[in-house]
């Protein structure tokens, strides 16, 4: 019975920590998506940003065969 008691308080405590875990990640990711906007907001650009860069050696289009 002892192990069994253990072994219920070891799982209330990952359940408990796994919860944990998960609020902290989703305020992570609530406060770079803020940032971004913040960002994006005051540089006068959409959230999605620029695809390639302005200094790109990369032609935009496919060459023609």
């Amino acid at each position: 019975m002892y192990a069994y008691e253990i072994h219920q308080i070891r799982a209330a405590e990952l359940v408990r920590q796994s919860e944990h875990n998960r609020l902290v990640r989703e305020a992570r990711e609530a406060r770079r998506n803020r940032r971004a906007e913040r960002r994006a907001a005051s540089a006068g650009q959409d959230t999605e940003g620029r695809v390639n860069s302005p200094r790109s050696r990369r032609s935009r289009f496919a060459r023609a065969a």
